[in-house]
C-alpha cells in the first residue's frame, strides 16, 4: 500500500490550504470555491494481480464517505478482470470540509471577529481576511485590539503620549506586546497625513505621531561667579534649553561623570555630561554654533567617531587632550577597547585623523584605549583652564 492516498492524506493536504488562509477567507467572502477535488493514487492492474487483498483493504475504507463524494473508475483488464476503484474524492460542501478539519469552532468564532469588525472598523477587514489565522491567534484580543486601532485614530492626532491611550482593559504593555499588528491596522485606519512613512513600523511611536519621551541634557557651571536661578549644575528638557541657552561662552563637553563633575574652575563656561553617541541630542542646541564648544572623549576609535558625529553639526567643535602626545604620555593608563570601529571619519582634523588610523592600525598595540578619567588630573587642570 505504499504510495496509496489514504484519508489521512487528503486530510493532511486539505489542511495546508486551511492553513494559508484561502479556504477560510473563501469562505468569508462567499467565493465559490467548492466543490474541492482531490485526486488519489491508487492500486493499478499489477497491484490487483499480485497483492488483491491489499488492495481491497485500501478500498474498503473509502466506501464510508464521511463527508467525501468518492469517484470511482474501473481499473484492470483481460487478466485480472475490471475492478471498480476511488479515481478522486471531492467535498461539495462546507460543513463538511469544516467537519472534516475539525475547525467547526475556528470558523465561527473568525465570522464572529470579522462581522464586528465590519461593523466598527470596516477599513481593517481586507486584512483580516488577508491574514485570517493571525487573527484567530489574536482572538481573545482582538476586539480590544480594534478598539484601540479606533481610539488612536479618533483622539490621538493632537500628539498625545501612548501612555493616555484610554481603552478598557488596554495599556502600555498591551501596546507593546501588539505593536506589530497594530502597525499593520493603523495604517489602514489611519489618513495618510497621520502616518510619519519616515519611520517604520518598529518605531510605534514616531510612526503615529506620538509624543516622545522628553530627551534631556545635564550640565553645570564651571564658573564660580555663575549660576542659573541659584543653580549651579542642571538636568533639563534639551526643547527647553535649545530656547533658553545659559549665558556661557564656552562649552566643554565630557564623556565621564566623574571627569565632567571634577572638572576645574573655567570662567564662563559649562560643562555638558555627553553621554557617548547619546550626544546627537545636542542637535538640537542650535545655539551651540555661537559658542567656543570643546569636546574630550576617550581616545579610542569610538572617541573619535563621536567628535567625527558632532562636527556633522557643528564643524567649528574643537577636540581636548585627543592627541598624540597626551596618549603617548600615558602609556601605562592604556587599557583595551572591546570593539574598535573603522569607520570612515569624514569631519577629524590632520592630527586626529592621523592618530585615529594609527589606533586602528593597531600602530601602538592591539586596540589600545586611554579612558578620560585616567588622564593626570594635573593635565587635565592646566587644560581645561586654558580654554
Amino acid at each position: 500500500m505504499t504510495g496509496w492516498t489514504t484519508r489521512a492524506d487528503v486530510t493532511r493536504k486539505l489542511r495546508r490550504r486551511w492553513d494559508s488562509g484561502e479556504l477560510l477567507a473563501a469562505y468569508a467572502t462567499g467565493q465559490p470555491l467548492l466543490p474541492i477535488e482531490v485526486s488519489l493514487r491508487r492500486p493499478g492492474p499489477r497491484d490487483i494481480a499480485t497483492d488483491l487483498a491489499a488492495v481491497r483493504e485500501w478500498a474498503n475504507p473509502w466506501r464510508v464517505g464521511n463527508g467525501l463524494r468518492v469517484e470511482y473508475q474501473a481499473v484492470g483488464g483481460r487478466i485480472v478482470g475490471s475492478n471498480e476503484l476511488p479515481r478522486r474524492v471531492w467535498i461539495d460542501e462546507w460543513p463538511q470540509l469544516w467537519a472534516l478539519l475539525g475547525v467547526g469552532g475556528a470558523v465561527r468564532q473568525f465570522l464572529d471577529l470579522l462581522d464586528h469588525t465590519r461593523a466598527a472598523a470596516p477599513a481593517l477587514t481586507d486584512w483580516m481576511l488577508g491574514k485570517p489565522h493571525d487573527v484567530l491567534t489574536l482572538a481573545d484580543d482582538w476586539v480590544k485590539i480594534v478598539d484601540t486601532v479606533r481610539w488612536i485614530d479618533a483622539h490621538a492626532a493632537s500628539g498625545i503620549y501612548l501612555r493616555q491611550v484610554d481603552v478598557p482593559g488596554v495599556d502600555t504593555k498591551f501596546i507593546e506586546r501588539h505593536r506589530t499588528v497594530l502597525s499593520r491596522l493603523l495604517d489602514r485606519q489611519l489618513a495618510e497625513h497621520r502616518i510619519d512613512t519616515d519611520c517604520p513600523p518598529a518605531d510605534f511611536i514616531g510612526r503615529y505621531r506620538f509624543r516622545r519621551k522628553p530627551r534631556y541634557v545635564r550640565y553645570r557651571w564651571l564658573d564660580p561667579l555663575r549660576a542659573t536661578a541659584g543653580f549651579t549644575e542642571l538636568n533639563v528638557r534639551v526643547d527647553e534649553l535649545a530656547v533658553a541657552p545659559p549665558e556661557a561662552t564656552t562649552i566643554v563637553i565630557v564623556e565621564n561623570e566623574t571627569t565632567y563633575l571634577a572638572l576645574p574652575p573655567v570662567p564662563d563656561a559649562i560643562a555638558i555630561f555627553g553621554g557617548g553617541y547619546a550626544l546627537t541630542r545636542l542637535d538640537a542646541l542650535s545655539w551651540l554654533a555661537d559658542r567656543r564648544v570643546r569636546y574630550w572623549g576617550d581616545i579610542d576609535t569610538h572617541g573619535f567617531a563621536i567628535l567625527d558625529r558632532l562636527r556633522q553639526r557643528f564643524p567649528h567643535a574643537e577636540s581636548l587632550l585627543m592627541d598624540r602626545d597626551t596618549l603617548l604620555s600615558h602609556e601605562g593608563q592604556w587599557v583595551r577597547e572591546d570593539s574598535p570601529t573603522v569607520t570612515v571619519l569624514d569631519h577629524l582634523r590632520p592630527a586626529e585623523l592621523d592618530l585615529y588610523r594609527d589606533l586602528v592600525d593597531d600602530t601602538f598595540g592591539h586596540a589600545v584605549r586611554l579612558e578620560q578619567e585616567r588622564v593626570r588630573y594635573s593635565v587635565v587642570e592646566s587644560t581645561v583652564r586654558d580654554q
